[in-house]
């Protein structure tokens, strides 16, 4: 495989794996710290991540608890959770923030299953985006043959169709998982 289709498969490894992150973020019914990835919350004038700022454990399927390592910080993080728009409440307790995650009803799993078709597509919009840029970068240099184009072509071709199964049987999967009661 040449390099030019080395480095466009590591762009779009990059862009399968932000596409899992996201996929994490979403609820499925059962509790994952995940979910509070990438929520902010106001720590001394700075806004910090809940995960830089606690630990967060799962004592029953459908409960997350949140231990914040000060415990000056407890009100901010479940103000910071609640705004969050999650579908959950967080409880205060004396130095926890306890979630319970509620049970999902048809409808919302239907919901969430078409935010994660919705990611999907994101993603692969993405690699297609990847593949027509190094396509570009290899039509416009006069300095390769005809031969070596087609190849990197028919290369490139190939890896993104990998990349976009990829996405496909994750989302098959995590839509499974969403489905599942």
């Amino acid at each position: 495989m040449d390099a030019i289709v080395k480095e466009a498969s590591g762009k779009m490894d990059k862009s399968i794996l932000s596409y899992k992150e996201h996929l994490a973020r979403l609820r499925s019914g059962r509790a994952n710290p995940a979910m509070l990835n990438g929520i902010m919350c106001d720590y001394y004038g700075d806004k910090m991540d809940i995960m830089a700022l606690s630990s967060v454990s799962i004592p029953e399927p459908r409960q997350l608890l949140v231990k914040p390592y000060s415990r000056e910080d407890v009100k901010t993080i479940a103000a910071a959770i609640a705004s969050a728009n999650l579908g959950v409440n967080p409880q205060v307790e004396a130095d926890c923030i306890r979630i319970i995650i509620p049970p999902l009803t048809e409808d919302i799993r239907r919901g969430i299953a078409k935010e994660a078709k919705a990611l999907s597509e994101d993603a692969k919009v993405s690699i297609r985006n990847i593949r027509r840029d190094y396509m570009d970068l290899v039509k416009e240099d006069d300095t390769m043959s005809d031969d070596y184009k087609v190849r990197v072509k028919a290369d490139m071709e190939e890896e993104t169709s990998k990349h976009l199964v990829q996405v496909e049987s994750i989302l098959s999967e995590k839509t499974k998982e969403i489905m599942t009661i």
